[in-house]
């Protein structure tokens, strides 16, 4: 059985090196030494979906999401929940991204 935990910060490392997008997190980095879910709340598990909140640091963000979906399928693959429903969220956009 998967670390649901574990699965979670692993689901945001992956999509922190994504260039353009980044987890949108509930945690300040000031508190990091604060014991919390790895993936500051970012995301969410439940036994049938995952949902991954996001800020857009550029546009467009259709391509965007379709690599953050394949990054967070990839992380799933081999748990149990390969077969979920992915949710991505954005939260935000930057507002660099207008800019450039």
């Amino acid at each position: 059985m998967t670390d649901p935990r574990s699965l979670t910060g692993r689901i945001a490392d992956a999509l922190s090196a994504l260039d353009g997008l980044r987890p949108a997190t509930s945690v300040a980095a000031e508190i990091s030494w604060l014991p919390t879910d790895p993936a500051g709340g970012s995301v969410d598990l439940t036994s049938e979906s995952v949902e991954v909140r996001l800020v857009a640091l550029r546009l467009p963000l259709q391509p965007l999401l379709s690599a953050a979906e394949a990054r967070v399928r990839e992380v799933l693959a081999g748990t149990e929940w390969a077969a979920a429903r992915i949710r991505l969220v954005v939260t935000d956009i930057d507002g660099a991204a207008f800019t450039g």
